[in-house]
């Protein structure tokens, strides 16, 4: 009996130290799976601090995406095609040269690709070329800083500080071409530094410009201007009202002797220049325009006058003008769009792409350009315009329009002595943009 309880008590005792053994082990596998879930937690929390401190990406679609991050980055694709056809009617009896320029044709008038955006820090840039007419031509090109919400510099290749029209894009503007003096008075971007005040209800724009890109190629073009802008946009009669002026100075630094003012007939398709004066040794040229507009809900009504004097040696100074005075209408419901003194993009309410017919507007205007002045001729002409716009989106854009044009004056003569003449002009063009 005794052998047999030590033999008992024996066994107990393995079975104590099995269960002692097997308790340590789970208490070590209880506190190595604890570390493990400690290890794991931890983990992903860092996983989720790094996600939440990522920047985001927000896409947003404004006819292309725009992509911006929170810490001050943005980009978003540009561009815009403008297909143009058109035709001009002259009398018949032009010189052979001047008649090849006559009846229908075509033309890619602008073809742009670019981008924009932002940067930290404030800073914004645009980079845009014209692929037209199997060139490559920088159209925008400048970097800008805002120094706070009302001011903003910009450097590089940019339009100067010029009237209402020219200030417009071409994207909206209620003709196929603008004013003939803008043309003719060579209103084109120049490369320079601007600075641009933008207050509830002024507009103020003023900066020093050198010359055109291509230009700045020789280093015998040392010509430089002074552009400055002056807006006043404040509400009247339930519209807004724009007064405004430019004033432009720019001193050719004799590297250029002679200058020359033409214009084409109311299309670009042709290149053909019913008015056309050159002023030999000139030193400068002093610009000044006058600017007005009305602007309420379907109906606008605009209207500049711009004189230009070009100073030179050994002659007269001539002072040349020209000018225009339009009314608008939308003929659907849809609303003139004006922000900031210059015309913006219209956005159909019922466009096609919300299975309406987009937005549609009538637009006449009286234009004129004075080439005579100082025994200089270049010519005169008047013109009579008319233009339909039709939008079926916000993005596509399809135009209509015709002009006669009465020229007296004229450099280009019917049977060689008539400068007097009647000319019809029509065109048509189709664009949309990113």
């Amino acid at each position: 009996m005794a052998s047999r309880i030590d033999s008992l008590e024996g066994q107990l005792a393995n079975a104590n130290a099995r269960a002692d053994a097997a308790t340590s082990a789970a208490a070590s596998a209880a506190q190595s799976a604890a570390q493990s879930a400690s290890v794991a937690a931890a983990a992903k929390e860092t996983v989720t601090q790094q996600a939440a401190k990522a920047p985001p990406v927000q896409v947003a679609w404004k006819g292309a995406p725009e992509f911006k991050g929170d810490n001050g980055w943005s980009f978003k694709p540009r561009g815009r095609l403008q297909l143009d056809a058109g035709g001009v009617d002259a009398p018949s009896g032009l010189d052979e040269t001047s008649s090849n320029h006559l009846g229908v044709s075509t033309e890619l008038r602008r073809a742009y690709l670019g981008f924009d955006g932002t940067m930290p820090g404030g800073f914004g840039y645009r980079f845009e070329v014209d692929l037209a007419n199997s060139s490559v031509a920088i159209n925008d090109m400048y970097l800008t800083y805002r120094v706070n919400p009302k001011i903003t510099l910009a450097l590089g290749n940019q339009k100067p500080n010029t009237g209402l029209e020219d200030q417009t894009s071409d994207l909206f503007t209620s003709f196929m071409e603008r004013a003939a003096f803008t043309g003719a008075f060579g209103f084109e971007r120049r490369v320079g530094l601007n600075a641009q005040y933008l207050g509830k209800d002024v507009v103020l724009q003023g900066g020093v410009f050198s010359d055109d890109p291509n230009s700045l190629n020789s280093d015998y073009d040392k010509s430089w201007s002074v552009d400055g802008r002056a807006v006043y946009m404040p509400k009247l009669a339930g519209g807004t009202l724009h007064l405004g002026g430019s004033v432009h100075w720019r001193t050719l630094n004799d590297s250029i002797t002679t200058v020359t003012y033409q214009s084409r007939p109311f299309v670009h398709t042709t290149d053909l220049r019913l008015l056309s004066g050159g002023v030999t040794g000139a030193t400068n040229e002093l610009g000044l325009g006058l600017e007005a507009a009305w602007i309420k809900g379907r109906f606008h009504a605009s209207g500049e006058s711009y004189w230009q004097k070009v100073r030179r040696t050994g002659f007269a100074d001539p002072t040349f003008n020209g000018g225009y005075a339009e009314v608008g209408y939308m003929l659907t419901h849809d609303e003139t769009a004006y922000k900031n003194g210059v015309f913006e993009r219209i956005r159909p309410h019922d466009g096609f792409d919300k299975g309406g017919l987009g937005a549609v507007q009538l637009n006449v205007r009286y234009d004129w350009l004075n080439l005579n002045d100082a025994g200089i001729v270049g010519g005169r002409e008047q013109t009579a315009g008319i233009s339909a716009i039709w939008m079926p989106t916000d993005y596509v854009r399809f135009i209509l329009n015709y002009g006669h044009i009465w020229v007296k004056d004229s450099p280009v003569l019917v049977n060689g002595t008539d400068g007097t003449y009647g000319v019809d002009s029509m065109g048509m063009r189709a664009q949309f943009d990113f």
